[in-house]
């Protein structure tokens, strides 16, 4: 059989801010079999801004993406929350109405490109889950992560518009909790996991954002959770690199580490510390892994 194999969209985020993220994606992959294509024509997806300001050049950006990965004959992978709403929205619109697929179409022949409708696409967390398989990565677990409480946090990109994306239950995805049980940790259960963490708040009312950032750490935290795992590197960004803005302005210490998704299960495939990334977080985990990885 052969072996699963994905045009690879990691985002702008994930290539420079979060690059940890991309990084031990690629590692995690190598280490499942799991083969990742580069697109290297491929642009952004527009990151959800020009939706409403030229929603016509955002169906053809990304329907440029989808071309050149059709063109390689894979569906899209990517780590990015953001990419992934996008993404789907416009692959949605696109394969819903022939009338818009044509019409991009003619956008897309000025570039000597076309695009059938026939590319999914899917986030890292999907594919393990479900193109992999929760039992298959279950078997692949060196180092299990049975002495660790983890906080699924799922991001609004992950989950919504539920239309688009179509995997999880907005109000009870169960996809990351599920990944985090067969890495052999435990998932912790709190309200917060499908709520917002505030990124998209950042530059309109940071004071309003750094709260939100808070009240999810604290949410988990408050359940038993030693850490926090998201599969969207903006939701990291708020939840490790904000954590520090939160705990000033709501006058209580966190100290609760956050994991991109591919370096929670890089640990339990015995990937070491280094090479995941672990030192770029601002909130060290060295407290929680201890002797058990370090």
């Amino acid at each position: 059989m052969p072996p699963l194999t994905y045009a690879y969209y990691p985002g702008c985020a994930s290539q420079h801010m979060t690059k940890e993220a991309s990084d031990s994606t690629r590692l995690v992959a190598k280490a499942l079999g799991i083969v990742l294509r580069d697109m290297p024509k491929a642009n952004c997806c527009g990151a959800g801004l020009l939706t409403d300001y030229d929603y016509e050049l955002y169906l053809a950006l990304n329907a440029r993406i989808f071309a050149e990965a059709e063109a390689m004959g894979h569906d899209i992978m990517t780590i990015c929350s953001t990419c992934l709403m996008v993404m789907s929205t416009a692959n949605r619109d696109l394969k819903s109405d022939p009338a818009r697929l044509e019409k991009t179409n003619a956008i897309l022949k000025k570039a000597g490109l076309h695009y059938s409708g026939k590319v999914k696409v899917k986030q890292f967390l999907w594919v393990l889950a479900e193109d992999y398989g929760l039992e298959e990565l279950k078997g692949e677990v060196v180092k299990p992560l049975d002495w660790l409480k983890v906080a699924p946090f799922y991001g609004c990109h992950s989950l919504r518009p539920s239309d688009a994306l179509g995997v999880d239950d907005p109000m009870k995805p169960s996809s990351l909790d599920e990944v985090i049980k067969a890495l052999g940790a435990e998932a912790v259960n709190y309200k917060g996991k499908t709520k917002c963490c505030g990124f998209q708040v950042d530059l309109v009312t940071e004071d309003t954002a750094v709260r939100m950032t808070g009240t999810r750490l604290l949410d988990g935290k408050s359940k038993g959770a030693d850490c926090f795992v998201t599969p969207c590197p903006f939701c990291h960004v708020n939840l490790d690199n904000y954590q520090g803005m939160a705990e000033k302005k709501l006058s209580t210490k966190i100290d609760v580490p956050v994991f991109h998704l591919a370096q929670l299960v890089g640990l339990a495939l015995g990937l070491s510390p280094d090479a995941i990334g672990l030192s770029r977080h601002l909130v060290s985990p060295e407290k929680i892994l201890g002797e058990k990885i370090l």
